[in-house]
């Protein structure tokens, strides 16, 4: 079975009503990156930052995953499908797929805010815990955080990201900018036997020398393309 690789982006889930953090009217104009996405942001005032994600997670039960999410899961089918997700809401593993890497965290997970990527303190909240508060405690006795890389963070998942990516058949870019990194590198991975595509209504400036078909739609529309591209 072909290993095919896919890299989401803040495109993909848009369809779904998550606002994006670059669009115009997008949640980076309601609030400044570093209030609500550093470290210091939460070392300044961390119950604005646990109060900016609660108000996330309640989105999160408001939205179901779009077309575009259930279309990459149905590729499991046919394919060995590995998605890498810069995104942190949880629409793929909702559609029903099954191997998901979260590069920058996940929603639904909190964890402690001494050793934020110690696994004996990283849980998965039920929809009635999704409102986390101040005093709201990690087994290490440190406040509740939530389990998103932000920036200025390492991400520890991008290790392995790249090798799934070296063993890429077809290589799949949906719905992100390729202006953030580490992510955007994954691309200098992909095996040159690969096949690359790329699904994004904008243009996108990927920094390649390397053939990559461009399919010009939004994530559903350009996931129906795909798929009869690749039965082709």
């Amino acid at each position: 079975m072909k290993k095919l690789i896919i890299l989401s982006g803040a495109g993909m889930s848009a369809e779904s009503g998550i606002s994006t953090f670059r669009d115009a009217g997008g949640l980076w104009d309601k609030y400044p990156v570093e209030q609500v996405a550093t470290p210091e942001g939460f070392k300044a005032n961390p119950a604005l930052v646990l109060d900016f994600y609660n108000q996330r997670r309640k989105q999160l039960l408001k939205v179901k995953p779009n077309r575009g999410h259930e279309l990459v899961a149905e590729l499991e089918h046919k394919f060995d499908v590995t998605v890498i997700t810069q995104n942190v809401d949880n629409l793929h593993e909702r559609a029903g797929s099954s191997k998901v890497i979260h590069l920058h965290g996940e929603l639904t997970k909190v964890c402690s805010s001494n050793n934020p990527d110690d696994p004996r303190y990283i849980k998965e909240l039920k929809p009635e815990e999704y409102i986390v508060k101040m005093g709201d405690l990690a087994d290490d006795g440190s406040q509740l955080r939530p389990y998103i890389v932000w920036f200025g963070e390492a991400v520890p998942k991008i290790e392995v990201a790249a090798d799934y990516v070296m063993q890429a058949d077809i290589f799949l870019i949906i719905g992100t900018s390729m202006n953030v990194y580490p992510a955007a590198g994954l691309l200098n991975y992909v095996p040159q036997s690969a096949k690359v595509y790329l699904i994004d209504p904008n243009d996108v400036n990927v920094a390649t020398g390397r053939s990559i078909e461009v399919i010009k739609k939004g994530a559903s529309a350009g996931m129906e393309e795909l798929l009869t591209r690749l039965e082709e």
